[in-house]
């Protein structure tokens, strides 16, 4: 439950700052004729994303156990690495976010209401296309047969919408430079977790050979049903019996990818070092920079 939580708070928020952004800038500009195309694209995008959840989640109903087992490790490989892009993304490009939307925002204006709705949609809308894609493979591979998974991603999306309301309100700063490494960080975490269930996902669908070859199996030790092993899969998607495959590419992973996520170098536009949001430590409300 908690790694939803997780994936809800990291994506929803970043939807919601994107928000917070486009509505601070019309309302200061005195533009708030605007504000309405605005919603309207971001109504479009949030029904386009879950519409989107919703056939993933029924469509993969009507196929065959191997053919569902197929799709769910393919849409799993696809979605951590889809995730990988979006936490670097943000760790290099969350200082000049606001700038960048900005100067969209400006010439939309100029364009007309639909540019705005577009603006609006496509800012917000691959936010939430990345979210439903991720959020179903997480849930597909923690699902215990509980509401847990759902649970903790609904409340992940509503403590975005109610820390996005208090930014843009003054009445909340985030240290955004911070907030995005350490979640990032523990993405990166549940991601590898969702990758190795993804490849034992092709095993059982006879795309990948090595179903019946372990690399341990602690289930004695860590009994799948218990409480701990319960928030053991819940946080990290941990399996006590995998495959060597599955610890073969959860290590492949993990070590690299969160190695250079958390280095000051690789992926900071060419500067040897990545640049904080705000040099201050603390970032100012969006209504008040708008």
């Amino acid at each position: 439950m908690f790694s939803n939580y997780l994936i809800g708070l990291r994506e929803g928020l970043e939807a919601s700052l994107v928000v917070c952004i486009l509505i601070a800038y019309l309302v200061k500009t005195g533009r708030r004729d605007a504000v309405k195309p605005i919603w309207a694209g971001i109504g479009v995008a949030i029904a386009i994303a879950m519409g989107f959840g919703c056939a993933l989640e029924f469509g993969s109903q009507e196929l065959t156990f191997q053919a569902q087992e197929a799709l769910g490790g393919s849409l799993s490989i696809i979605a951590v690495g889809l995730v990988t892009w979006m936490v670097f993304w943000m760790r290099r490009t969350a200082r000049n976010l606001r700038s960048e939307l900005h100067g969209k925002l400006d010439a939309a204006l100029k364009l007309g209401t639909g540019a705005l709705v577009a603006t609006a949609f496509l800012a917000v809308g691959r936010e939430g296309l990345e979210t439903a894609l991720f959020v179903w493979a997480s849930v597909h591979a923690a699902s215990d047969g509980t509401p847990r998974p759902l649970v903790g991603v609904a409340l992940g999306l509503a403590t975005a919408v109610l820390l996005g309301w208090l930014f843009y309100r003054g009445a909340l700063k985030i240290n955004l430079a911070k907030f995005f490494t350490w979640t990032g960080g523990m993405l990166v975490v549940v991601a590898a977790g969702v990758l190795a269930y993804g490849f034992h996902d092709l095993q059982e669908a006879d795309w990948v050979p090595g179903l019946n070859d372990l690399a341990f199996d602690i289930s004695g030790a860590i009994p799948p049903d218990s409480w701990y092993g319960t928030l053991l899969k819940g946080v990290f998607n941990f399996q006590p019996d995998p495959t060597v495959v599955q610890v073969t590419v959860w290590a492949l992973y993990l070590v690299p990818v969160l190695g250079l996520f958390l280095s000051p170098v690789g992926f900071a536009s060419g500067k040897g070092k990545v640049k904080e949001p705000d040099e201050q430590g603390t970032q100012p409300s969006a209504a008040s920079q708008a």
